[in-house]
């Protein structure tokens, strides 16, 4: 046969083909269908009926018809257009519901107080949380189903990273509750967690210093303490604030990277 390319005949569909249509968005989420399981773990959270509720991809309603009685009014983001318009079937003439169909991520966020309960979409957490955590008016208190391994970097288990040190200031953080794998469906590849978020009364440190923590963070992750301050600089302002002095960085707590991003900015670094 001739390897001249204009000879080849074209391949042939099979008869009937036709193209493949996207999966709809929420065909790659996990839900929470067991009333059981959702009055669990809002049964972990202090919602009340004074309560406005942010809730984050409803889906098909199973979390939000528990919100519901819990609560004085939930906003519910829904990106789906399918499920936005069954959520309005489902929930018609529900005056404490408002849906938003769109993109939480640009959603406006309520100008006063609020709280926050969502299955989240997993491989949206990250972004999720820096809207909530570093929006001008954060929640007062956020309870995500995320996965396990993520719950744990952003709480501090183990040795404390960027994501964890840079919610500290401003959030205190914890697992409220586990979630198997087997309560959801479809069931993801990981066990879950519903990870809390509760906002600190007086912050550790202004808004305005964020981003300066973040570099003086990422400069002593990557290079470590003593790139920042002297070693006897890094004595004196542990010793001072009446922390110990870590063998190494590795053993280092957000209290002793605060201690030092403050004693940091006193030399007038920035």
């Amino acid at each position: 046969m001739s390897k001249n390319p204009a000879n080849r005949r074209p391949k042939q569909r099979p008869s009937g083909h036709c193209p493949q249509t996207p999966a709809p968005l929420w065909a790659s989420q996990n839900f929470l269908t067991s009333s059981r399981t959702i009055r669990r773990l809002l049964a972990c959270t202090d919602i009340s009926p004074q309560d406005l509720v942010v809730e984050i991809g409803p889906g098909k309603g199973h979390i939000t018809r528990e919100l519901l009685p819990r609560c004085g009014s939930v906003l519910a983001a829904e990106l789906d257009s399918a499920l936005c318009a069954r959520l309005r079937e489902r929930f018609a003439g529900e005056a404490r519901l408002r849906l938003w169909q769109g993109d939480f991520l640009t959603m406006p966020l309520p100008k006063g107080h609020y709280k926050v309960f969502a299955n989240i979409p997993f491989s949206h957490t990250t972004d999720i949380l820096r809207r909530l955590s570093q929006a001008p008016n954060p929640p007062a208190c956020a309870w995500l189903v995320v996965e396990r391994g993520a719950a744990m970097r952003f709480a501090g288990q183990g040795r404390p990273g960027l994501s964890a040190l840079m919610l500290a200031p401003f959030f205190q953080v914890r697992i409220a509750a586990s979630i198997p794998r087997e309560q959801f469906h479809p069931a993801p590849r990981v066990d879950a967690v519903l990870l809390e978020l509760r906002r600190r009364p007086q912050p550790d440190l202004p808004p305005s210093q964020r981003q300066s923590f973040r570099r003086f963070l990422e400069q002593g992750l990557s290079r470590g303490a003593l790139s920042l301050l002297s070693k006897k600089q890094l004595a004196s302002a542990l010793g001072r604030a009446g922390l110990p002095l870590p063998a190494d960085d590795s053993n280092m707590k957000y209290v002793q990277w605060l201690c030092l991003f403050r004693a940091w900015r006193l030399l007038g670094r920035k």
